[in-house]
């Protein structure tokens, strides 16, 4: 155990992560793990003045942020807009010297079927979760690559779902299932494509919904956020991922509860909105899903001891 707690200690330190749509919610919940971490955090969203339909801005997060000890650099970017995307990864790299880590947070949902899904939302929901996942991952890979170079244990995390191709993951809302669907075949793709370049890919997603202000004002509202747990879970779960050796934790798809389980973690209810609720399933995720490989765990790091 001792040996696990030295592993994985500070890795994030000095390390840069890049945050896609981190300007609330699990994107900011991530940021936030990192910066009690000490690293740099890069709020790369859209939302530069307040909304009231929608808590906190870049400028608010990184408040946030740097409150809790990590250093940040908030950035308006519409991953919509290639230009925007470079930008923000060029602003990134001239304060911080590279990127080690990129969040793939940002992401847009409408839940209707065919008849009811205007174009326009199915535009949005393709350009903002398949295209922007993919376009950032571009900007970004360079520096991933140079970083894997320092040794600087380098990853891609995607907030998606596992690759599920059962039709009552479609049926209701095919447009937003391919949109997210998207994502995660970036990273069956990516992570293959990068399987010799120490750049690790992985997919994180929630066993629950999330108590988030898309969950509260798209989903169901005040009884299906008391159904949810907080965003926490998942920051702490993509946090024990993002601290795995990225030459051997990649191409998962990983599910936050099964992650806490590997590490130790059994008793979730710290996590829970209301304590006792019945919790809300998430789309996408059966019971067999979440588990993984190459995460550093006491577990592995006593074996790698004993060798």
């Amino acid at each position: 155990l001792e040996q696990f707690k030295m592993a994985t200690q500070h890795c994030l330190r000095g390390r840069t992560v890049f945050i896609t749509g981190a300007s609330r919610g699990i994107g900011l919940a991530i940021g936030l793990r990192a910066a009690r971490e000490g690293a740099n955090v890069v709020i790369a969203a859209k939302t530069d003045v307040p909304d009231p339909r929608l808590p906190g801005t870049i400028f608010s997060a990184a408040k946030e942020i740097e409150d809790a000890g990590g250093k940040a650099l908030p950035v308006k970017c519409d991953i919509r807009s290639e230009d925007e995307i470079n930008a923000a990864v060029q602003a990134c790299v001239k304060k911080f010297g590279g990127i080690d880590v990129l969040i793939n947070n940002a992401s847009a949902i409408f839940l209707r079927g065919t008849l009811d899904t205007p174009i326009k939302r199915f535009d949005l929901m393709h350009q903002i979760n398949t295209r922007g996942t993919w376009a950032v991952s571009k900007a970004c890979l360079p520096y991933l690559l140079e970083s894997a170079k320092q040794g600087r244990n380098p990853h891609i995390l995607n907030l998606s779902p596992p690759l599920n191709m059962t039709g009552k993951w479609f049926k209701s809302h095919t447009a937003y299932t391919m949109a997210k669907y998207g994502m995660s075949m970036c990273v069956l793709g990516m992570s293959a494509e990068l399987k010799d370049s120490g750049v690790a890919v992985n997919a994180l997603w929630p066993r629950t919904t999330i108590a988030t202000a898309a969950v509260n004002n798209l989903l169901g509202g005040e009884d299906l956020m008391n159904q949810s747990r907080t965003p926490e879970i998942m920051a702490d779960a993509a946090y024990h991922i993002l601290t795995s050796p990225s030459t051997e934790c990649t191409g998962n798809f990983f599910v936050d509860d099964k992650v806490m389980e590997a590490v130790g973690v059994t008793d979730l209810s710290k996590y829970s909105v209301v304590p006792n609720s019945s919790l809300a399933p998430d789309f996408f995720v059966e019971d067999s899903d979440g588990a993984g490989v190459g995460l550093a765990t006491p577990q592995n790091a006593s074996k790698k001891a004993a060798l």
